[in-house]
């Protein structure tokens, strides 16, 4: 047996209480938390970084087991939870949309309950956000949300580290999200910056604004934690004073090629040039949660800027490779708030 006494993050741990509010809980989205947990989740994120690398052990979870179900695919997600899991001193074992019969053979509630007695943790990235609430339902181990159509919480812990990192804080910041706000991201980002007192703002036109009843419970829950929620189309008006401008491709996984066209003639106003960073503040930070097309080195980027006449979509590569973006930094840390999410979930 490892002695606990080893660790210090279990130190850590055992001085801040909030940490007994975590243990055993899933991780589906940024509604069902506190903002003294969200934060508190931040914090054991930074502390994970610092003693990482640092070289300090923290292989707390020593001998458990994980399943990731990828619907999905993704490099930073998957890679995350690997490198998370393995430092905790997990196994894991990753299971693609050709790997896992759930919902194809198997139904959901069932694929929870054979999991379950293999497993003391699942992740589930892809579609519905009903999947992975079903798939908790269903288990006895802590399930995490690693993205679905609606919301991607791990990602926005990454976020606010890396957010926390560059300012020193996260309340009364302002942070502004360029293009399509309908779906995961711009719903996660809203829900995480309304919880954490961060003045949110979503540039597009009025057909790209997030779901109004989601609208409506954010709104609530940022008059609580003294910020605002904005939506504009006025991009110059909506970029004024901002800390962090953030985007994310127009077109999300799964959805048509078809839809391109529509996409870049209604969002290309919304792209992040340089322009649109001089009118922001002047300490401010550009954030992607990635992949960007900010060039044509890939083959889709490569293939739609070369049909519709474009050197990049949604960022410049003037921007995307400058000073001011962070974006890989927050890759980064899309490991250590996962490991934070983990092994606040499943320490004993």
């Amino acid at each position: 047996m490892i002695k606990k006494d080893k660790f210090e993050i279990i130190k850590y741990l055992e001085k801040n209480k909030i940490s007994e509010n975590l243990k055993g809980r899933d991780f589906l989205k940024l509604l069902d938390f506190s903002t003294e947990e969200i934060l508190f989740l931040v914090e054991l994120s930074e502390q994970l970084k610092k003693e990482k690398k640092q070289g300090i052990s923290h292989r707390v979870l020593q001998g458990k087991n994980i399943a990731l179900i990828f619907e999905k695919t993704s490099t930073r997600t998957r890679c995350a939870f690997e490198v998370a899991g393995y430092d905790l001193g997990m196994n894991v074992t990753y299971l693609d949309s050709q790997g896992s019969q759930i919902g194809k053979k198997e139904s959901i509630a069932d694929t929870a309950s054979v999991l379950t007695g293999m497993f003391d943790g699942i992740e589930y990235r892809g579609y519905g956000q009903s999947i992975v609430e079903e798939l908790a339902e269903h288990s006895k181990v802590p399930v995490w949300n690693g993205l679905t159509d609606e919301f991607h919480p791990t990602q926005i812990l990454a976020d606010f580290l890396t957010i926390n990192e560059k300012f020193g804080t996260l309340k009364g910041l302002k942070l502004v999200y360029m293009g399509d706000s309908r779906f995961n991201m711009g719903n996660s980002l809203m829900v995480g910056c309304a919880k954490v007192g961060i003045n949110f703002v979503a540039c597009c036109p009025k057909q790209y604004v997030p779901d109004k009843n989601l609208i409506e419970t954010c709104q609530k829950i940022a008059e609580q934690n003294g910020s605002t929620l904005e939506f504009t189309e006025d991009v110059e008006a909506g970029v004024k004073d901002a800390n962090v401008i953030y985007t994310d491709v127009w077109v999300s996984m799964g959805e048509p090629f078809e839809v391109w066209q529509t996409r870049i003639n209604e969002l290309l106003p919304y792209k992040v040039t340089q322009q649109v960073m001089d009118m922001a503040n002047e300490n401010a930070v550009f954030m992607h949660c990635l992949p960007a097309y900010h060039d044509k080195n890939t083959k889709i980027g490569k293939e739609i800027c070369e049909k519709f006449g474009l050197d990049s979509l949604e960022v410049s590569d003037e921007v995307f490779s400058s000073s001011k973006s962070v974006v890989f930094e927050e890759a980064e840390n899309r490991m250590h708030t996962i490991k934070a999410v983990m092994l606040a979930t499943l320490i004993k």
